[in-house]
């Protein structure tokens, strides 16, 4: 019988290869990081977790180059500023504890931690798990570390005033910009005595004059706070509403997002709750009628080639996430983070 000289070639290939047997470049990066010389893999499930999978580096904030990292994980476990359900101080540890993500990002086609020095550093160390004020001074003080020394960081919290200091260390030397994605635009004042909570760390940082609200757009806007976010409209931030994204399709939502943050640094903070809570239960503060992960990896993977400087994702709640859903979104969202900041890097 003859064969088929495509199957012939196929079988010659193919027939008797490992896994990690192949040609593709970016395969080949990606297969660095999984496979080992022998053709085995690392247990998914063995070994201490780290976000991302990220190698650990608990030293790198003792160096004042934070160890030459590109790029830090950090987990904030703090959720002193929630105005509903707290919970959110174990979203770093049940990120970590996401078995599988990455290490390949088909659609950038890149294999992140293959291509730049990032590594899991640990969490911010705080003074007091009672005091929201001493938090946030704890979280900008570390963050002003991690800008000094050059790094970008990727954090995982925590409720949404953690991206308040964030905002001051990294903004002190020119306001950023910002891509937030969230059911609530968070530019809400002082509530029953304090300015520091989750419902306004972005009013916050304009008035402190490290956010430029020209340079800021807010995706996935809903629910029933509308009222609090006067400041976004007067301060002169975009708001696309969750309808919205709807009518104008993710194209038209990318494109708005290009043209508003501009050739400038911007950071870019996502609150799970942008997600509608059929994906996303474990978190605080759930809306109905939010984005579908894949909307918001869309949305996401559009940044590629601004200038991103950091990224967060916060408020992840496990205790409400029965199925774990939610911290499996939460690392995937971290991982397209990831894989903007590596692309970045080239």
């Amino acid at each position: 019988m003859t064969i088929d000289p495509k199957l012939a070639s196929l079988r010659a290939r193919f027939a008797n290869g490992r896994s990690d047997n192949v040609e593709n470049p970016d395969f080949k990066k990606a297969i660095s990081l999984v496979f080992k010389d022998d053709g085995r893999r690392k247990l998914p499930y063995s070994g201490v977790p780290t976000l991302l999978d990220a190698p650990y580096r608990p030293d790198a904030p003792d160096r004042a180059d934070f160890g030459g990292l590109a790029v830090a994980l950090i987990g904030v476990p703090m959720d002193l500023g929630v105005t509903n359900r707290s919970g959110s101080r174990l979203g770093p540890r049940a990120v970590r504890n996401v078995e599988r993500i990455g290490p390949y990002n088909h659609a950038l086609r890149i294999a992140p931690l293959a291509e730049c020095s990032a590594a899991d550093v640990g969490d911010v160390p705080f003074r007091s798990r009672y005091s929201l004020p001493d938090s946030i001074e704890d979280i900008a003080a570390f963050y002003t570390r991690v800008q000094a020394a050059g790094v970008k960081p990727i954090s995982i919290g925590g409720d949404h005033s953690i991206t308040y200091p964030i905002l001051q260390a990294l903004g002190r030397d020119r306001p950023v910009g910002l891509v937030h994605i969230d059911a609530h635009c968070d530019t809400s004042g002082e509530l029953e005595g304090s300015r520091f909570h989750h419902g306004g760390p972005f009013r916050q940082a304009v008035l402190d004059g490290v956010l430029d609200p020209e340079r800021t757009i807010q995706i996935g806007i809903r629910g029933s706070a509308e009222m609090l976010y006067e400041f976004s409209y007067v301060s002169g931030m975009t708001v696309i509403h969750a309808e919205e994204v709807d009518a104008m399709g993710i194209d038209a939502v990318i494109a708005k997002a290009r043209a508003v943050i501009g050739d400038g640094p911007f950071y870019l903070s996502f609150d799970v709750d942008g997600i509608d809570p059929a994906f996303t239960p474990g978190t605080g503060t759930p809306e109905v009628g939010g984005l579908t992960p894949r909307e918001a990896q869309r949305i996401l993977r559009g940044l590629v080639g601004l200038d991103i400087i950091g990224g967060d994702v916060v408020e992840v709640a496990p205790q409400y996430d029965a199925t774990t859903n939610t911290a499996q979104v939460g690392a995937a969202m971290a991982f397209e983070i990831l894989s903007l900041l590596a692309l970045a890097e080239r």
